[in-house]
């Protein structure tokens, strides 16, 4: 797959914003087939996840490179003309369950098993976003938090096991009660995507996961 900050960097020079995470979904497969990258670029397309068995879907399926990509669009309150089009984000907070299902994402690509999708070479997590609070790194003196296995700011390394801490309350954190187990290893790093305008929360960054095939991560953490 040609490079995906690259990619990124080309379609925020048509689309620094987006209305939400379906519009950035569907730009980024509109864009991949502008240029040629897989003009048989499909969104959510089924496929079997093992642990526990059930389908699920992904956001990019791209047959002839064969990657799979899951993709976050988390936003601040913005209001922004571009082109004579006014995007409206609207407040999404959460950051805790932001970064859970990022991270799930994560978790997801890894164990990816589609025998509708032989051959997966390799998958992409991406969150895009305006909100410091995900690329930022937490005062060294804060208060502890519900979610400190999961954070994904600047510089941060992820593997092997996170779960939530127990200060999380149940009602917080209902459907997302699994911990997370990766297998492979990432340091994180954020890049710049676009910085429109002159508001408040304008700046977007993104981070961008690469998860090699399955039979390329590491073994030894099977206990996951």
């Amino acid at each position: 797959m040609r490079d995906v900050n690259e990619l990124m960097k080309d379609l925020a020079r048509k689309r620094p914003v987006f209305h939400s995470e379906a519009d950035f979904q569907h730009a980024l497969a509109w864009h991949i087939h502008g240029v040629g990258l897989d003009p048989r670029v499909r969104l959510e397309q089924p496929v079997e996840w093992p642990r526990p068995p059930e389908r699920i879907y992904l956001d990019l399926w791209l047959p002839g490179s064969k990657v799979a990509v899951e993709l976050k669009y988390r936003t601040r309150r913005l209001e922004h003309w571009h082109e004579r089009e006014l995007f409206a984000l609207r407040d999404q907070s959460a950051q805790d369950t932001g970064r859970y299902d990022f991270l799930k994402d994560v978790q997801r690509l890894e164990q990816l098993s589609a025998p509708k999708l032989p051959d997966v070479q390799a998958g992409y997590a991406i969150m895009l976003t305006n909100d410091p609070l995900y690329w930022e790194k937490p005062p060294p003196n804060g208060k502890p938090t519900n979610d400190a296995e999961f954070r994904i700011h600047e510089g941060r390394t992820i593997k092997g096991r996170m779960e939530w801490s127990k200060l999380a309350a149940a009602g917080a954190i209902k459907g997302r009660e699994d911990p997370i187990c990766l297998k492979g290893t990432y340091t994180l790093r954020w890049r710049e995507y676009s910085d429109p305008g002159d508001e408040a929360y304008r700046r977007f960054r993104y981070l961008a996961v690469q998860v090699g095939c399955p039979s390329a991560l590491d073994e030894a953490r099977k206990s996951c």
